[in-house]
């Protein structure tokens, strides 16, 4: 195909999926802007730096869209053994922040290696899967799979990494019950996962990591120490009530009671400037962003695709259903940002990369299955 109609391609394009990502970055780029205007001595460079990776984001996006995404076929166990390089040099070579030793640094900027490791084992898993015969897992497709993931785990698990570490497990245990594999050995697996849990909590965790399991259990018993996150964050967003405070104008976020208001607790954030409704439109959003994707996968044609497909929507929906329970206090704080909201530039390249796989899939399914 040439560079030209490789191009032309780009009209095919599901502009829904587009639209609601574009949608989502703008609430990002607004709460941020939003929690840098009221202070003394604003500084935008947070704000013009996200600016600049949504636009390079963009670009990545469809240029991952022109091509074929059955090239991901071939390239899956490379950019597997990439992606355990990468986590190998960041535990030696990488930058310790908030306690957790997983970023480069690189001409002064932060990278995190894990926004795009992900996409790797997700690539990994949907070939390994596909190449089964559906309906024919067993015991030796579960220990593989396993294995894969528990090195990816293990590694994250040095960093200190969990929040990821679960959003690829959970991911892993989906596909697994795709594979249709006999109940008593999924309850095996459920059982070893139960297993693994408990020798964390006695083996693994850190004393604070602990605290934080405890907090989100009895977060009003320490307001002030290991509850204040938590505790802030619900406040935030019980403050704003129905229409919000007004941008720029939360008294949790403007006044820095809110922690990590650009990241982590952008949800809340948002929730505390926009109200209930601002709060729906960004939960709204995410349910469109989600359907379309439910959408391109009915479309599928062969199992590698559905694979693939439903990695990646497992990826973003784990991610956001894990970051908004930690704001809304249903669910332990893991530090894991809000899909194509949350401040940094490492993870909205990546979700964009996810972006591209997507729309490269949905413009090469037959042009009268669009739904």
């Amino acid at each position: 195909m040439s560079l030209l109609s490789r191009f032309g391609a780009l009209r095919r394009l599901d502009w829904s999926l587009f639209a609601v990502t574009i949608l989502l970055t703008a609430f990002g780029l607004a709460a941020l802007y939003s929690v840098t205007i009221n202070v003394e001595n604003p500084s935008y460079d947070q704000f013009l730096s996200q600016a600049t990776f949504a636009i390079v984001g963009i670009a990545i996006m469809l240029a991952i869209a022109i091509l074929d995404y059955r090239v991901w076929w071939n390239s899956a166990w490379p950019l597997y053994i990439l992606g355990i390089l990468l986590l190998l040099a960041v535990l030696f070579f990488g930058e310790t922040i908030r306690g957790t030793r997983g970023w480069f640094v690189i001409f002064g900027r932060t990278f995190q290696p894990v926004e795009f490791v992900r996409i790797f084992l997700v690539l990994a898993m949907a070939r390994f899967f596909a190449s089964r015969d559906i309906g024919q897992g067993t015991m030796k497709t579960i220990i593989w799979s396993g294995l894969m993931v528990a090195l990816y785990v293990g590694l994250l698990a040095l960093e200190p990494e969990f929040g990821y570490s679960a959003v690829l497990m959970g991911a892993w245990l989906v596909l697994l019950f795709f594979q249709r594999i006999p109940r008593w050995q999924f309850a095996l697996v459920i059982l070893g996962f139960m297993a693994a849990m408990v020798f964390s909590w006695f083996f693994v965790l850190e004393d604070y990591q602990k605290a934080r399991v405890l907090t989100f259990l009895s977060p009003e018993q320490d307001q002030l120490g290991d509850g204040y996150n938590v505790t802030q964050s619900i406040v935030a967003v019980g403050s704003g009530q129905l229409f919000g405070r007004g941008l720029g104008l939360g008294p949790q976020s403007q006044l820095n009671f809110l922690p990590e208001q650009a990241t982590d607790f952008i949800f809340a954030a948002i929730a505390e400037e926009l109200g209930f409704v601002g709060a729906m439109l960004v939960i709204g959003a995410f349910s469109i962003l989600f359907f379309r994707i439910l959408a391109i996968i009915r479309r599928s044609r062969d199992m590698y695709t559905t694979y693939l497909l439903t990695g990646l929507l497992l990826l973003l929906f784990l991610q956001t259903f894990i970051n908004i329970g930690m704001n809304l206090g249903l669910l332990p704080v893991t530090g894991i940002p809000l899909p194509f909201v949350s401040s940094g530039g490492s993870a909205l390249l990546a979700n964009f990369f996810i972006l591209g796989i997507l729309q490269s899939i949905s413009m090469r399914q037959p042009a009268n299955a669009n739904s």
